[in-house]
């Protein structure tokens, strides 16, 4: 096996793309389910891994969709269970996109948090009542990122799977 042969280099670019989104959970910019899906399926397409290529690009599909659905659903529902609006979240998106530029790496959590808690003290007018919903919204973007980190490690156990069987 050499890197002048096309199925190994396909394969170490798959895996790249998959280490690269798991990396995107945390890292902004990357897209972490996207880019370990892609790197599935241009192993499939490209890897010579035949019906097992096929058949883990599908599992990787579903996985991925299942994620993405449940990354969003779940922290969302306990959010609203705990009464923190949509509009508190929103705040929270654009002051940690800005907080990101401003400070880079930790701006984004730093501008996320800044933002929740801002939105709250306006709304509810009191730091001991702004506090606790920012503390429901840290622990649902972790939720968000846990959930997707697992969903890009099923589809890397997936990979690694067809790998081994090809």
């Amino acid at each position: 096996m050499s890197l002048t042969d096309s199925q190994t280099v396909v394969t170490v670019v798959a895996g790249l793309a998959i280490l690269a989104g798991l990396a995107g959970v945390v890292v902004p910019g990357l897209p972490a389910l996207p880019l370990c899906w892609g790197g599935v399926l241009v192993w499939a397409v490209f890897g010579g891994a035949g019906m097992v290529g096929w058949a883990v690009f599908a599992a990787a599909t579903v996985v991925v969709a299942g994620g993405t659905v449940i990354k969003y659903a779940w922290p969302g529902r306990n959010l609203k269970r705990t009464g923190v609006p949509t509009s508190t979240l929103l705040a929270g998106g654009v002051l940690g996109i800005v907080g990101f530029f401003v400070v880079p790496v930790v701006g984004l959590v730093l501008g996320f948090v800044a933002g929740v808690w801002a939105a709250e003290r306006l709304r509810l007018g009191s730091n001991q009542l702004a506090w606790p919903s920012t503390v429901q919204a840290l622990k649902a973007a972790g939720l968000s990122m846990l959930v997707e980190f697992l969903a890009g490690f099923v589809v890397a156990a997936l990979w690694v799977t067809g790998l081994l069987l090809t």
